[in-house]
């Protein structure tokens, strides 16, 4: 007797990226819909008349309807006639056809379907015991509070100004700058120019002396900067000179953001979603913990010295067709491992530094790699 394709549908859905169709994305991962849930205008023993048998794997009037049910309803409404109903049967067709002839060649033990098909399941043990153990409504206005009390440099930022400046060793270089007419009004084009002629900073050089947004307590500049930065009125406005340890600098003010202050009632929906995460995360490692506390696991972390990793040449993940390594899918473990977070926390986005030599730059963290 064929059996149903109920189980084995599921079980065949690792080799879906070699298919490249969404409708067999969709189409081939679900549970069959029970019969109390059988569309009003469809006769109860009907749902369980075959559509198409592949040799012993059988599609059922059920399974059918409920994969295209479980769709989008914006892909739903693309197969209500009867030729687009014809095609996403096709699709199920060539997908079994597809997963029959790839497990025949023994694919299913290939050790990346294998780890594929761990990290599918990993995702549904976590959505299944996670989905309403943790949920979005059990955070309260009072939790909301409590955060936004906490943390006003989240939600209150600063008047910040962005300048680019041109540092300078002597006098004589100065007044040669201030009476080149590159420097004035809000060309930055032509003030970029001039920095890259002249700019003893070779740190903010390659980006025309451009310094960023920064705010009156910045420790990224010296207090010099600030203060001269601060002290310019309209964008375009040029500054004397001003003395540092590292030279002499001329400040072209070339931006302005004004101080920004929001209210609990502005931000408590993005609160709430932030909390939400952070229990449901914390949660989700004290499950790992115990389920690691009961397994025996041993490390030998004096091996992974032996670990060669190949160097990926210059450009390989902006090549066509090659996806940049990122986050993915679930991946239990702390941040900076394989797809289990954000990146390592490095320099802030818009700081910078003033130096002469310019200082080393902090090594890169490493690209997220599949497990």
């Amino acid at each position: 007797m064929p059996r149903s394709s109920h189980s084995r549908l599921r079980s065949v859905a690792l080799p879906l990226a070699l298919i490249g169709s969404g409708a067999l994305l969709h189409a081939a991962c679900e549970h069959a819909t029970p019969k109390s849930e059988a569309a009003p205008n469809q006769k109860p023993g009907a749902q369980g008349e075959p559509l198409a048998t592949i040799d012993d794997v059988v599609i059922t009037v059920a399974e059918f309807q409920d994969r295209i049910n479980k769709q989008s309803p914006y892909v739903r409404a693309r197969y209500t006639s009867l030729e687009r109903k014809k095609e996403f049967l096709d699709n199920l067709v060539r997908f079994e056809v597809l997963a029959k002839e790839a497990k025949a060649r023994g694919l299913d033990k290939d050790d990346e379907v294998v780890r594929t098909m761990k990290q599918v399941m990993i995702q549904k043990l976590m959505k299944d015991e996670f989905d309403n153990r943790v949920k979005l409504e059990d955070i309260s206005d009072a939790d909301c509070q409590k955060y936004f009390a906490e943390h006003p440099e989240e939600f209150n930022k600063p008047e910040e100004v962005r300048a680019a400046h041109i540092l300078l060793k002597d006098d004589k270089a100065v007044k040669r700058v201030l009476a080149d007419p590159r420097i004035k009004g809000l060309d930055n084009e032509a003030f970029r120019k001039l920095v890259a002629e002249l700019s003893q900073d070779m740190e903010t050089k390659e980006r025309g002396g451009d310094l960023r947004y920064f705010d009156q307590t910045t420790k990224e500049l010296p207090q010099e900067i600030v203060k001269a930065t601060f002290a310019l009125v309209n964008l375009g406005d040029v500054s004397g000179p001003v003395k540092t340890a590292a030279g002499l600098h001329i400040i072209k003010l070339t931006g302005r953001r004004k101080a920004l202050t929001r209210t609990l009632d502005e931000v408590k929906a993005q609160i709430k979603n932030r909390l939400y995460r952070d229990k449901r995360t914390a949660a989700m490692e004290d499950f790992i913990k115990g389920l690691r506390a009961k397994a025996k696991v041993e490390v030998h972390e004096d091996r992974l010295a032996k670990v060669v990793i190949e160097s990926s040449p210059a450009g390989a993940f902006n090549a066509p067709g090659v996806a940049p390594p990122g986050p993915g899918m679930f991946n239990p473990g702390a941040p900076g491992a394989p797809q289990a977070g954000p990146a390592l926390p490095g320099r802030p986005a818009g700081s910078q530094q003033i130096a002469m030599p310019p200082p080393k730059a902090p090594p890169a963290a490493a690209p997220d790699v599949e497990p």
